[in-house]
């Protein structure tokens, strides 16, 4: 199948792989973080981290931001947990006993509190704008349907950081190149799931065909909701979103800017066709502009020669 220059940067592509140019691939695969199971160890970080070499984080003290003390995701931080904290206040029914109200100038430390926590990464989106802007070809799709930084030829321009819309990549200040998450591409290459998700000990991250993840991530909505939990939903998961589908995937308990996400993630390069396209018309108008203008006046100019010559 093939696809016009539009439908290549926005439409939906069932098959990025494919159109990337693998003739015989894997099925694409993925990760669904299943948030109402995370209970925040970490682990999933410090497995990225030691598995990848990542270096340290330079602020490693707690930062007033609840319990998490990597803050988000960056060049050195390819996995981060949230830690969400609600009280009885900004709390949402997420289907638990309802929490009793504040009794009048108790003390906050009175207040009940519920956590909310996620494992944030790269989403490896089926449509990449940090890939369609590279100038090098640093990024590139796997056969896997992922999408990796090559460092090695990686110029630092940092035309991909302001791309994602997500916020993920990010240069490195110590060596002025791209980093992300590359969904442990050497362990996928060899039939192993990725370090994060092989170390979570609630199975909240897992690793699999995507097409068998979004059912089963469907199920566990429908179980939720059974169970009470209304606002369970799943963020990501729909291949006809504003960029096509997430390679990672996530079910959430509360709106999406809880959790620091986009509520309506577009990729960034979708409309570069048609700005080129009115660029182009723009371009060509002035041209013909000035033509105009340039012939008109030798026309102006030829017929006052003309008379005078006639005096």
């Amino acid at each position: 199948m093939s696809f016009t220059l539009d439908e290549r940067l926005s439409a939906q592509l069932p098959d990025p792989s494919a159109e990337a140019g693998y003739d015989e691939h894997p099925p694409r695969m993925g990760f669904f973080t299943d948030t109402s199971v995370c209970i925040g160890c970490k682990a999933c970080e410090v497995a990225c981290k030691e598995w990848n070499a990542v270096p340290a984080d330079d602020v490693l003290d707690l930062t007033g931001m609840s319990y998490d003390n990597s803050v988000g995701l960056g060049a050195s931080t390819w996995r981060h947990v949230a830690f969400v904290e609600q009280t009885t206040d900004t709390a949402v029914d997420l289907g638990m006993p309802e929490m009793p109200s504040v009794p009048q100038g108790a003390a906050e430390d009175d207040r009940e509190v519920r956590w909310l926590m996620s494992s944030d990464v790269c989403k490896h989106c089926t449509h990449a704008a940090c890939l369609d802007v590279c100038p090098t070809g640093s990024l590139f799709r796997t056969e896997f349907g992922t999408v990796v930084v090559q460092e090695d030829i990686c110029n630092g321009c940092g035309y991909c950081v302001p791309a994602c819309p997500y916020g993920v990549i990010d240069i490195r200040p110590e060596d002025g190149r791209a980093w992300k998450c590359t969904m442990c591409y050497d362990r996928l290459g060899a039939g192993q799931e990725p370090a994060c998700a092989k170390a979570c000990p609630t199975d909240s991250i897992q690793y699999g065909p995507l097409d068998e993840l979004r059912e089963r991530a469907a199920r566990r909505v429908d179980t939720l909701h059974d169970q009470g939990a209304a606002t369970a939903q799943l963020y990501g998961a729909d291949p006809t979103d504003g960029v096509g589908g997430d390679g990672a995937f996530f079910l959430l308990l509360d709106a999406p800017e809880v959790y620091g996400l986009p509520p309506d993630p577009v990729v960034t390069t979708r409309d570069l066709p048609a700005m080129w396209r009115r660029a182009g018309a723009a371009a060509c108008g002035a041209v013909l502009a000035v033509a105009a203008a340039f012939l008109g006046g030798t026309a102006s100019r030829g017929g006052t020669a003309f008379l005078g010559g006639a005096r």
